[in-house]
């Protein structure tokens, strides 16, 4: 999985059909340009992945005719819904992976129903604690000089820490009913109350 292919499966989810250039102004209006470097020719080869891998299909396209030359445009499929939803609950559980994935997944997380993002998460804190244990340990418990080497162990670590406590801290605000997530949407239009099923 990339954000990248992630980004795509989500602006095809909302524009339903459209070609390269639709989707990178579609991301580019969402900020994604702020924080990951999709460029157009990354766009175009992971439609082409996503299309062989039967994600995508090509759409009949809709606009009139155009002075430029034709462009493909591409729809999700419904094994494209399935890898999106799989895609979007890895980026939120995951922690050894490019940073990016995450800031995808976490701008994304609205489409999960709560309860399930924040499952999602405590698997990513269980995972930071655990493989933050497992490194430390490896260099407090052992008696070789690691000279200046000590220094990368000790950025990994705060890193890991870092990390740690802002996952935390958006399980408490999530647990707190910020933000509106998939399914509350009925409730709020409704002037109703956020139910503990959460």
């Amino acid at each position: 999985m990339t954000a990248t292919k992630l980004l795509i499966l989500a602006s095809l989810r909302e524009l339903g059909s459209a070609h390269g250039y639709q989707i990178r102004r579609d991301l580019q209006h969402r900020g994604v340009d702020v924080w990951a470097n999709i460029q157009q020719g990354s766009i175009y080869h992971a439609l082409g992945k996503l299309h062989r891998d039967g994600l995508v299909r090509e759409a009949p396209t809709t606009k009139g005719p155009s002075r430029g030359p034709a462009r493909t445009e591409y729809a999700i499929t419904a094994a494209g819904r399935t890898a999106f939803v799989d895609y979007l609950e890895q980026a939120l559980s995951s922690y050894g992976g490019d940073i990016s994935e995450t800031i995808a997944g976490v701008g994304l997380m609205t489409e999960l129903p709560r309860r399930r993002v924040i499952e999602l998460l405590s698997q990513r804190v269980d995972g930071l604690t655990t493989w933050r244990s497992q490194v430390v340990d490896v260099y407090e418990a052992s008696d070789e000089d690691w000279l200046h080497h000590v220094e990368a162990i000790r950025l990994w670590a705060r890193t890991a820490d870092s990390a740690i406590d802002w996952t935390t801290d958006l399980i408490h605000r999530l647990e707190q009913g910020d933000y509106v997530m998939a399914g509350e949407e009925a409730e709020e239009a409704d002037g109703g109350e956020r139910t503990d099923d959460r």
